[in-house]
C-alpha cells in the first residue's frame, strides 16, 4: 500500500474504531437489557446465556477465516461486507418475536462482526507502519472499548427504561451506515502479497470445537464435551500437515504470541463474567432500573477509557510488560474484593472493585493486540490479528458459559438476595483466578528470552523455504 499522509491515517483509524464501537457497544448494551429481555421473551437462565454466547461463539469461529479471506480478496471489500451484515443483523434483532429468532439474528450480526474487527486491525497494522505510532493507534483502538463500556450501560439503560430493550439494536444502524460510506470514500484497498488459501476442514473443526464446548458447559452435556475434545485433537493432528493451515501452529512457538492468546482468553472471560454477574445482581437482587445499573458500572467503564490509551503509550515506549503486570494485579484484586470480602455489600468496596477492574481491563487490551501483530511478517497481519481477536471472543464465550453455569447451579435453590450472593462467590473466585493468570503469564512471556523466541518465529514465518520443508514432514 502506498504511503499516505498523517491526517488520512488518522481518518482510517477513526473509521476502523467506528466498527469496533458498534461491535463492543452491542455486548455492553445487551448485558444491561438482559432482565427486560428475559421478562418479555420468557427466557430461561440458559436462554440469557445464549443471547450473548450465540454472538461471541459465531464471531470466534469465523474471525480467522475472515482475516485470511480479507488478506486474499481485499480488506476494504470484506470490511464493507461486514458492515452491511452487522447492520442488517441489528435491524433483524430489533424485530425478533421470540428468543429463538433473536438468537438466530444475533448469529447474523456475528457473521458481519467477524468481518470487522480482525480486518480493521489488519488495516490499522498496514496503515501505521512505524512501531511506536502503531502502538499508539492500537491504544486508541483499545480506548474505544472503554467508550463502549461507558456509553453501553448508560445508553442501554436509558433506552431500555424509556423505549424498551429492542431499541438497543437501533444504535448500530446509523453508526454502521456512516462507517460504510466513509470506508467506501477514504479507506484504500489492500491485500497480502502472498495470501493464504482456504482451509475448509480446519474451519469446520474450529466451529465444532467452540460450539460443542460452549454447549457442553451451558447445558452440562458430557457428550458434547467429548465431541469438543475430539475436534481439538483433530485440529492438532490435521493443521500441521497443511501447507497453508487456517491456524498456523508455528505462531505459538513465539512465547509473547502464545502469552497474548492466553491473556486474551483470561481477561475477556473475566470481563464477560464481571458484566453478567453485576447486571443480574444490580437489577434482580438490588432492584435497580437498567439506567441506574448502568450508572453503577460507570466507574469501571471510566477507568477503562482512561487506562487504554495510557497503556498504548506505555507499550510504545516501554513494551508490554508493565501494562500486563498492572492489569493482572488489579483484575485479581477486584475479583478478590468480591470473592473474599463481599464487596457487593458495601458501596465503598463495590466502587473500589469496579475501579480496579476498569483499570486492569483498560491496561490489558493494547499489549494483547500489539504483541500479537508486532514481530510477525506484515503479510500475516490479518491472520495474526484474527487469532488475537478470536482469543478475546473465546474468552467472552467461556466467561458467560462457565460463570452463568455456576450461577444457575446455585441461585434457584436459595433465597433471592443472600442466595445470589452465595452462588456468585465461586464466580468471583474464577474472575480473580483469571486476573492471576494474566499476571503470571504476562510476567513469563514479556522478558528477553520471550522476545528472542518471537524473533525466531518471525524469521521462520517469513521464509518460504521453511513452509516447503514443513509441508514435506
Amino acid at each position: 500500500m502506498h504511503e499516505i499522509g498523517r491526517r488520512h491515517r488518522l481518518l482510517i483509524l477513526a473509521i476502523c474504531c467506528m466498527s469496533l464501537l458498534i461491535v463492543s457497544l452491542d455486548n455492553t448494551v445487551l448485558n444491561v437489557a438482559l432482565p427486560s429481555l428475559r421478562d418479555e421473551l420468557d427466557a430461561s437462565f440458559a436462554g440469557m446465556q445464549w443471547t450473548i454466547d450465540a454472538y461471541t461463539l459465531v464471531l470466534a469461529s469465523l474471525l480467522m477465516l475472515a482475516g485470511s479471506t480479507a488478506d486474499r480478496i481485499g480488506r476494504r471489500r470484506v470490511f464493507q461486507a461486514g458492515l452491511v451484515l452487522f447492520t442488517l443483523g441489528s435491524l433483524l434483532c430489533s424485530l425478533a418475536p421470540s428468543l429463538e429468532l433473536l438468537v438466530a439474528f444475533r448469529m447474523v450480526q456475528a457473521v458481519g462482526g467477524a468481518m470487522l474487527n480482525p480486518v480493521a486491525m489488519s488495516i490499522i497494522t498496514n496503515t501505521f507502519t512505524d512501531p511506536r505510532e502503531r502502538a499508539r493507534a492500537i491504544g486508541v483502538w483499545g480506548g474505544v472499548v472503554g467508550i463502549s463500556m461507558a456509553a453501553g450501560p448508560l445508553v442501554g439503560g436509558l433506552l431500555v427504561d424509556t423505549v424498551g430493550w429492542r431499541s438497543i439494536f437501533w444504535v448500530n444502524l446509523p453508526v454502521g451506515l456512516a462507517a460504510l460510506v466513509l470506508t467506501w470514500r477514504y479507506v484504500p484497498e489492500s491485500r497480502a502479497p502472498r495470501p493464504r488459501r482456504a482451509d475448509p476442514v480446519g474451519q469446520l473443526l474450529v466451529i465444532v470445537l467452540l460450539g460443542s464446548l460452549t454447549y457442553a458447559i451451558i447445558e452440562a452435556d458430557p457428550a458434547f464435551a467429548a465431541l469438543s475434545a475430539g475436534a481439538l485433537a483433530g485440529l492438532l493432528l490435521y493443521e500441521p500437515r497443511r501447507r497453508e493451515p487456517l491456524i498456523d501452529l508455528r505462531f505459538f512457538r513465539s512465547l509473547p504470541f502464545s502469552g497474548a492468546t492466553v491473556i486474551a482468553v483470561c481477561a475477556f472471560a473475566a470481563l464477560a463474567g464481571f458484566l453478567f454477574v453485576n447486571t443480574l445482581y444490580l437489577q434482580d437482587v438490588l432492584g435497580h432500573s437498567a439506567l441506574r445499573a448502568g450508572l453503577y458500572m460507570l466507574p469501571m467503564a471510566g477507568l477503562t477509557l482512561v487506562a487504554a490509551p495510557l497503556s498504548g503509550r506505555l507499550v510504545g515506549s516501554r513494551g508490554p510488560r508493565l501494562p500486563l503486570l498492572i492489569a493482572g494485579t488489579t483484575m485479581a484484586a477486584s475479583g478478590l474484593l468480591f470473592a473474599a470480602f463481599e464487596a457487593e455489600t458495601s458501596q465503598v468496596l463495590m466502587f473500589a472493585g469496579y475501579v480496579l477492574f476498569g483499570l486492569g481491563f483498560g491496561m490489558v487490551n493494547a499489549p494483547i493486540t500489539n504483541t500479537a501483530v508486532s514481530g510477525m511478517p506484515r503479510a500475516q497481519a490479518g491472520v495474526a490479528a484474527a487469532v488475537a481477536s478470536t482469543s478475546r471472543q473465546v474468552g467472552q464465550t467461556l466467561g458467560v458459559a462457565v460463570i452463568g453455569a455456576v450461577l444457575a447451579a446455585g441461585v434457584p435453590s436459595s433465597a433471592h438476595s443472600q442466595g445470589f450472593a452465595a452462588a456468585s462467590r465461586p464466580a468471583w473466585w474464577i474472575i480473580a483466578g483469571c486476573g492471576v493468570c494474566v499476571l503470571a503469564v504476562g510476567a513469563l512471556t514479556s522478558g528477553r528470552r520471550a522476545q528472542e523466541s518471537a524473533h525466531r518465529t518471525a524469521q521462520r514465518l517469513a521464509c518460504p523455504g521453511e513452509e516447503d520443508t514443513r509441508a514435506l514432514r
